[in-house]
């Protein structure tokens, strides 16, 4: 075993419960403290060569284990719970309205090169920033920029006519 990894089984093996009962004092269960302090673990071995030249590798455990509950939380809270689950499946009409509205198309069609082709990557190829930024051979931040700008064109350009979905025949 290498010099690292037996420097970070004695940190594991000495800290171990103090950093456990510091999870259960963020969660206030003990399994979900046993995950956080894994998950944190695991973590924390991925980047031990970093956080033993800061000789602090107690507090960096702690961030993450912070950082992942309020991850946890945040996730938490954005979902709803219902008493009843729907019947049928939900059915997005405005987007039915965009595929069949040629003026969306007429619009899209009038942006730059760059802005369009990373619209329909990302919406229609359903690729990520990563992968578009790839395949354009631009950055990941040129990726948002181009979408950005584009999604303002067509949205100060295009509304969709409610008539459309509502009758489902075009008039």
């Amino acid at each position: 075993m290498d010099d690292d990894g037996a420097t970070y089984e004695s940190f594991v093996t000495s800290r171990a419960q103090s950093l456990l009962r510091y999870g259960y004092v963020l969660t206030g269960d003990p399994h979900d403290a046993a995950d956080l302090l894994q998950e944190s673990l695991v973590r924390l071995r991925a980047a031990w060569p970093r956080v033993v030249n800061k000789r602090d590798p107690e507090s960096y455990v702690r961030t993450i284990m912070a950082r992942q509950h309020i991850g946890v939380w945040r996730r938490r809270r954005r979902e709803r719970p219902v008493g009843e689950l729907p019947e049928a499946g939900y059915i997005e009409r405005g987007l039915e309205r965009a595929e069949h509205d040629p003026r969306l198309w007429d619009l899209l069609t009038a942006l730059p090169r760059r802005q369009r082709a990373v619209l329909v990557l990302r919406y229609y190829e359903d690729m990520s920033d990563e992968e578009i930024a790839a395949t354009l051979g631009i950055s990941r931040g040129t990726v948002r920029s181009q979408a950005a700008r584009a999604l303002d064109k067509l949205r100060a350009q295009w509304r969709p006519s409610p008539d459309r979905a509502e009758s489902g025949s075009p008039r």
